[in-house]
C-alpha cells in the first residue's frame, strides 16, 4: 500500500478542515477493513449477530431481539442502515421496516464498538463479541436499567445464533474523568486499569455505528495538552460535540495501572498463558519506559497522521510483537523471545503448514512473521500439531510458561515497591495472586505438578503400559508409566513418560494431568510386586469417583484463607498382598480374630502400606505414603494433627483393593478414622485405646497434638494406666482388649467414685484391680482364694484414705466425697459370657479387729522418701532406726501374733500430707506407695 501524507496540524497556526477530514477518513479506511475482516471470518448465523446490532440499538420495535418496553433508550448516533444491515433485520422480523427519526429527535445511544482481537489476526472461532454501548451521560438510573435488560435481551438471543456476545454500559463523560464500574470489560482488572484500558480501546476497538473518538483528531504530539487542543477544536468549530465522543487522552500513565495490568494478565495467565504471556511483556515494555512510556495507540495514531496505513502492519498484535521483539532484543533475551513468536502464533490459531482452512490476509501476515522468525518446516509442523500435543511437548511448554509468568510476577512486585504503588488492594491481589501461582505451579514433595494450563487441549493416551522396574546398586525400585502397547522387553528401549517410587503417586499424577482417561488401556508389568490388572482398574475408578474431573474453578474466597484439605483418599496395601502365602496355597486362615490389625491366631498387621491422597481448597492433589508396620498409625496421626492444626476436618474415605481380606481392611481403617475423629477432634476430646497385634495404642489429645503412647505388651499397658490421672475419659476401640477382663473394668470406670475389682483366679489366686476417683489404673495379685480375707485390707485401707480426705474438706464441698464400690469379675459359663456384678461391703472387720499400722511419709534429700511407722500406739522411726526400719517393725507386728505367723502384713492407713499438702494425689498412687511398702515390710517379715 503506497503511503500517503503526513498531516501535522497545529492548533495554533490554524487547521485544514479538508486535512482534519482526510484523517478521520483514514482511521475510519483502517475501521471498515477491520470491520470487514472480522465479518469475513464469522459463520453466516454469527455474522447476522454483528450486521444486526446496529438496527437492534436504533429500533426499539417488539418484532425485533432486546425490545423491553416503547420507552427504552434507543437511537443511534449519525445512524444510516446500509443494505447488509436491512438485509439482516429482514431475515429476523419479514414485516419490520425502518423509518428516519423524525427532526429534533435526540439519540440515546452516542456509539457501538466493538473491542477485542476481532479484525485482527488475534481473531480465533472461539472469539466472542465485546460490545461498549456508549449512551447519554443523561440517562437517569430507570433508564439505564432499561437498556441493560436490552443488552441482556440481546446477549440471549444472540447464544440462541451459536455467538456469545456480551455487552458494557459506558458513560462517556463519567469514563473520561475515570469514573467507571470495576466490572467494565471482561479484560478488566477494576478501576486500576483505566488508562491501560483506554490504550487498548484506541487500538483496538471496531466502530460499528455511531460517534467517532475525538481523540482520533488530536496528534499524537499534543497528546500531552490534549484538554487544550481537544477544546480548541470545539471552540473553533472545527468539529461539532455531537459528531465525536470523548473517552480521554493518554499523555501520562500512572504507574500503579502497570501493577493493575499485571495482576489481571497473571491471573488469567494461569489456565490461559499464551494470550497473557503476550500481554504481560507488553506491560513490562510499559513499565520499563516509565514515566516516559509511548503507548502502542499512540505509535498507531502517530502511523495514521503519516500515513503509513498497511493495515497488517497497524494490526494492534502485530504492533505489539513489533514493540515486544525491539525490547527484547535490546536486552538480549533471545530465549524469552522464541517463546512470545510461539505465543503469538497459537494467539493467532493458523497452521500454516496446511494449505486451506484459513483466512488470506491473516495468512499473508502470518508468513510473513514467520519467514523474518527463520521458522523451518519441522519447527512449523511442531506447532500446527499443537492441539495433538502430549506429555512430553506440553510439559516443554508448561515449563517456558511458568518461568515467564514467575518471572513477571517478582518483576511486578519489585517494580510496584520501587515506585511505592503498592497499597493495600494490590498488596491483597499480589498476595491472591502469589498463592494462585503458587498453588497452580510450584513443586514441593508428593504434590501432584499440573503441566496442562491450557496448553493442549487433551492429553489422554488411548495405550499406555505401567512397569515396576527392579532396584540395582545405583537406584531403588520405582514405577515407570510408558506411552503405547508396550512388552516387557520393549522397556529398556523406550523413555517412560514419568517415574516414581510409589505406585499411587504415579497413578494420582496420570489421572491429574488428563494421560489416564476412560478411554485408556493400560499394558502391566507388576514385576515382584503384587499388584494385578483388577487391582490396577480400580484403583484408577477410585481416584475417578473421589476427585471428579474438572475440578471446581478456583475462587477468590478459597485463596483469601489458608489451604485446607477438603478431601481425603486413603489406599491401603496398593500392589501388596498382606497374606501371600495363603493367596499361593488358595487358603485363608480361620480363625476368630477378623481384625486388620490382630489377624487370624498370629495377630498378623494386615496394613502394610498407607497413600494418603489429597485434594485441598486450592486444587492442589498430594500424595503421601506410608509403610510399615505402623502405616496405619503414623497415618492417622498424620490425619488427626493436620485437622489440629488446621481446625479442619475433611472428608475421608478409605480404599483396598489387594487380593485378601480387601473389603474388611477398607472398613476396619475406615471405621477407625471416623472413631479416633470423633473422639479426639471434638471439643470435649477423649482417650482411645487401640490394639494392633500384641500391642497397644494410647491415643490422646494433649497441647493441640495428638499423641499416641507405644506399649509393649498388658502389664506396661496396666503400668501406663496407673502413671497418672486420666484427664479425658477413656475409650476403647471396638478390638482393643477384645475377651479380656480389663475391657470390662474400664468401660465401667465412673468418676469420683473408688471402683475395686476382684476376679478369683486358678492356683488359689485372687487379681485385684483398683479404678481411683480420676480414672486410673493398679492392679495386682493375691496368693489365696479367700476374698474375705484378701479383700479386707484393702478395703480397710481405702476407708482410712477416704476419711482422711473427707476430714480435710469443707462443708461446701460434701458432694466431692468418694465412694468405694466393690464389683465381682465372673468367669464365662452357662451361655453367659465373662461379666461384672457388683457386691456389698462386708459389714464387718473393715473398721474394727485388725493391727493398725500407719505409715507417714515425708521428703528427703532426692527421691527418697523418710518414713515413720506407728503399730498401734508405738512408733517407729528412720531417725532411730535407719535401713533396720522394716525389721523392727515386722519383729514387733510378729510378737503380736499368736503363735508368731508369718502370714503377710499390710498397711491400713498412709500419711502423704507433707508431700501432697492440697491432696491432690490420687488413689492410684497412694496404693504404689502402700504396696511398695508392704513389700519390704514382708520381706523383712519372711527373714525373720
Amino acid at each position: 500500500m503506497a503511503q500517503e501524507p503526513e498531516y501535522r496540524p497545529q492548533i495554533e497556526q490554524g487547521i485544514d478542515r479538508k486535512a482534519l477530514n482526510n484523517l478521520r477518513q483514514r482511521f475510519m479506511r483502517i475501521n471498515q477493513i477491520r470491520l470487514r475482516r472480522v465479518l469475513q471470518a464469522l459463520p453466516p448465523r454469527q455474522l447476522l449477530v454483528l450486521q444486526a446490532l446496529p438496527m437492534l440499538f436504533d429500533s426499539n420495535h417488539p418484532l425485533l431481539p432486546g425490545f423491553v418496553s416503547r420507552h427504552t433508550p434507543c437511537g443511534l448516533s449519525q445512524f444510516a442502515p446500509d443494505d447488509d444491515t436491512l438485509k439482516a433485520a429482514h431475515s429476523i422480523a419479514r414485516s419490520f421496516s425502518w423509518r428516519k427519526p423524525p427532526a429534533g429527535f435526540k439519540a440515546q445511544i452516542h456509539a457501538l464498538y466493538l473491542m477485542g482481537s476481532g479484525g485482527t489476526i488475534g481473531q480465533s472461532d472461539k472469539s466472542d463479541l465485546d460490545v461498549w454501548v456508549c449512551h447519554d451521560p443523561a440517562l437517569d438510573n430507570e433508564q439505564r436499567a432499561e437498556l441493560d435488560r436490552k443488552c441482556r435481551h440481546i446477549t440471549d438471543w444472540a447464544a440462541t445464533q451459536g455467538c456469545e456476545a456480551h455487552f458494557y454500559l459506558v458513560d462517556a463523560d463519567a469514563f473520561s474523568r475515570g469514573e467507571r464500574d470495576s466490572h467494565l470489560s471482561s479484560e478488566d482488572c477494576g478501576s486500576a486499569q483505566h488508562y491501560l484500558l483506554l490504550d487498548e480501546f484506541y487500538r483496538t476497538a471496531i466502530l460499528l455505528a455511531g460517534r467517532h473518538p475525538r481523540w482520533w483528531l488530536v496528534p499524537d504530539y499534543a497528546e500531552h495538552n490534549y484538554p487544550h487542543y481537544a477544546g480548541e477544536l470545539l471552540r473553533k468549530r472545527f468539529i461539532r460535540a455531537d459528531d465525536s465522543l470523548e473517552l480521554g487522552h493518554l499523555a501520562l500513565i500512572p504507574p500503579g495501572e502497570y501493577v493493575g495490568a499485571g495482576l489481571w494478565q497473571l491471573f488469567k495467565g494461569i489456565d490461559s498463558p499464551y494470550k497473557s504471556v503476550l500481554k504481560l511483556l507488553l506491560t513490562e515494555v510499559y513499565a520499563s519506559e516509565h514515566p516516559h512510556t509511548r503507548c502502542l495507540s499512540l505509535e498507531f495514531k502517530h502511523a495514521i497522521y503519516q500515513g503509513r496505513l498497511d493495515p497488517d502492519e497497524l494490526d494492534p498484535y502485530v504492533m505489539l510483537y513489533r514493540r515486544i521483539e525491539g525490547y527484547l532484543l535490546g536486552r538480549g533475551e533471545r530465549e524469552r523471545l522464541e517463546l512470545v513468536r510461539r505465543c503469538l502464533y497459537v494467539k493467532a490459531d493458523v497452521y500454516l503448514s496446511r494449505r486451506s482452512g484459513m483466512l488470506d490476509w491473516k495468512r499473508v501476515v502470518m508468513e510473513k512473521l514467520v519467514r523474518e522468525w527463520q521458522w523451518d518446516s519441522r519447527q512449523l509442523q511442531q506447532m500446527d500439531q499443537r492441539h495433538e500435543w502430549k506429555v512430553r511437548e506440553v510439559t516443554r511448554a508448561q515449563r517456558q510458561l511458568v518461568g515467564e509468568l514467575t518471572h513477571s510476577y517478582r518483576l511486578l512486585s519489585q517494580f510496584g515497591r520501587s515506585q511505592n504503588v503498592i497499597n493495600q488492594i494490590t498488596r491483597r491481589d499480589l498476595t491472591l495472586l502469589g498463592r494462585r501461582l503458587y498453588a497452580a505451579f510450584e513443586r514441593k514433595a508428593g504434590k501432584i505438578e499440573l503441566l496442562n494450563p491450557g496448553i493442549s487441549p487433551d492429553l489422554g493416551e488411548a495405550l499406555l503400559t505401567l512397569a515396576l522396574r527392579p532396584g540395582g546398586s545405583d537406584r531403588d525400585p520405582h514405577w515407570n508409566l510408558y506411552r503405547g502397547n508396550l512388552a516387557f522387553s520393549e522397556l529398556s528401549d523406550h523413555t517412560p513418560l514419568k517415574r516414581s517410587r510409589e505406585l499411587m503417586e504415579l497413578l494420582s499424577w496420570g489421572y491429574r494431568n488428563g494421560l489416564i482417561d476412560p478411554a485408556s488401556r493400560l499394558t502391566l508389568h507388576p514385576g515382584d510386586s503384587d499388584l494385578s490388572e483388577s487391582e490396577l482398574q480400580q484403583l484408577i475408578t477410585s481416584l475417578r469417583q473421589h476427585f471428579p474431573l474438572p475440578l471446581p474453578a478456583l475462587t477468590e474466597a478459597a485463596l483469601s484463607r489458608p489451604a485446607l484439605p477438603c478431601k481425603v483418599l486413603l489406599v491401603v496395601n496398593a500392589s501388596i498382598d498382606p497374606l501371600p502365602g495363603t493367596s499361593q496355597k488358595n487358603l485363608h486362615l480361620i480363625s476368630s480374630h477378623t481384625d486388620a490389625l490382630g489377624y487370624s491366631g498370629l495377630r498378623d498387621n494386615l496394613v502394610r502400606s498407607i497413600d494418603q491422597i489429597s485434594l485441598n481448597s486450592w486444587n492442589e492433589m498430594q500424595v503421601n505414603r506410608h509403610q510399615g508396620e505402623q502405616a496405619w498409625l503414623q497415618a492417622l496421626c498424620d490425619y488427626l494433627n493436620r485437622a489440629l492444626e488446621q481446625q479442619h476436618r475433611p472428608e475421608v474415605e478409605v480404599a483396598c483393593f489387594c487380593r485378601n481380606r480387601g473389603a474388611a481392611i477398607t472398613e476396619r481403617i475406615q471405621q477407625l478414622f471416623n472413631d479416633c475423629s470423633e473422639h479426639l477432634l471434638g471439643p470435649l476430646p477423649a482417650r482411645l485405646l487401640l490394639q494392633d497385634q500384641h500391642h497397644y495404642r494410647l491415643l490422646e489429645r494433649r497441647d493441640d497434638r495428638i499423641q499416641a503412647s507405644a506399649l509393649l505388651d498388658l502389664p506396661a499397658l496396666v503400668e501406663h494406666l496407673g502413671e497418672q490421672p486420666a484427664r479425658t475419659p477413656l475409650i476403647l476401640d471396638s478390638y482393643a482388649l477384645r475377651g479380656q477382663d480389663l475391657a470390662l473394668i474400664l468401660q465401667n470406670n465412673q468418676p469420683r467414685c473408688i471402683q475395686l475389682f476382684y476376679r478369683i483366679l486358678p492356683a488359689s489366686q485372687i487379681e485385684l484391680s483398683v479404678l481411683d476417683e480420676a480414672g486410673a489404673l493398679w492392679r495386682t495379685r493375691l496368693a489365696g482364694d479367700d476374698e474375705q480375707t484378701q479383700l479386707l485390707p484393702l478395703l480397710r485401707f481405702l476407708h482410712n484414705l477416704r476419711l482422711r480426705r473427707e476430714l480435710s474438706l469443707d462443708f461446701s464441698s460434701r458432694s466431692a466425697e468418694t465412694d468405694i464400690r466393690l464389683y465381682q469379675l465372673l468367669p464365662p459359663g452357662n451361655g453367659l459370657p465373662l461379666r461384672i456384678e457388683a457386691r456389698n461391703l462386708p459389714d464387718h472387720g473393715v473398721e474394727t479387729g485388725y493391727l493398725d499400722v500407719q505409715a507417714i511419709a515425708e521428703a528427703s534429700d532426692g527421691d527418697q522418701l523418710q518414713i515413720s511407722m506407728f503399730c498401734g500406739q508405738r512408733e517407729f522411726s528412720q531417725l532411730e532406726y535407719g535401713s533396720r526400719l522394716y525389721h523392727e517393725v515386722a519383729a514387733h507386728i510378729l510378737r503380736q501374733r499368736r503363735q508368731q505367723q508369718t502370714y503377710p502384713c499390710y498397711i491400713t492407713d498412709l500419711d502423704l500430707s507433707l508431700i501432697d499438702p492440697d491432696g491432690k494425689l490420687h488413689t492410684v498412687i497412694y496404693l504404689k506407695h502402700r504396696e511398695r511398702l508392704e513389700q519390704a515390710l514382708n520381706q523383712a517379715l519372711q527373714s525373720l
